[in-house]
């Protein structure tokens, strides 16, 4: 079955910021650069069918807690936290920053979405294993339909990756599509 963008249908956009695709970025994800091609493809498909492309950022506080177990990265405000230039958001886009690894936790995501009665979501970015993952988990469990473009998303790590989409292909009933 192709993926049909619609209305009902949110393409997302994680974490595909300067400080995880960046040369020298302080979380340089391997291979992240290489999915651009694919989620500008899908964010034409998506804006061409006045489906919403919505982005999440990490965006954290200088002191965050999330920094004893990973470098500092994406401090809200800076440079580091900003989506990379390729894929930067257009006026109709929404962003919805985040201080965990679920774009849900703690945040206006599902807010954003009911209001638009979105019931689709296309997620895309990195960490297939960490940002994705959880994103994915807590869509399921908020009853989304969740579509993962197994050629826009990375991990630092090839077994990494493919652990992860096999864990919500066959645990959540994520179907993985192409863009």
């Amino acid at each position: 079955m192709e993926l049909v963008f619609d209305r009902s249908t949110a393409l997302v956009v994680i974490d595909m910021l300067n400080d995880f695709v960046g040369s020298g970025a302080p979380l340089w994800v391997d291979g992240a650069e290489s999915l651009v091609p694919a989620i500008r493809r899908g964010m034409a498909a998506a804006r061409n069918a006045g489906s919403l492309v919505l982005y999440l950022t990490d965006a954290h506080l200088p002191d965050d807690l999330e920094f004893r177990a990973w470098p500092a990265h994406a401090v809200r405000g800076t440079e580091g936290g900003k989506v990379i230039e390729r894929l930067a958001p257009e006026p109709q886009d929404v962003v919805v920053p985040k201080r965990r690894f679920s774009g849900f936790f703690g945040t206006e995501l599902d807010l954003q979405l009911r209001e638009r009665r979105i019931q689709r979501l296309v997620l895309t970015g990195v960490l297939t294993d960490i940002c994705v993952y959880h994103t994915a988990v807590d869509a399921v469990q908020m009853a989304y339909e969740v579509l993962v473009a197994k050629n826009a998303v990375a991990a630092a790590t090839q077994e990494d990756h493919d652990f992860a989409l096999r864990q919500m292909e066959r645990l959540l009933n994520v179907r993985l599509i192409e863009l």
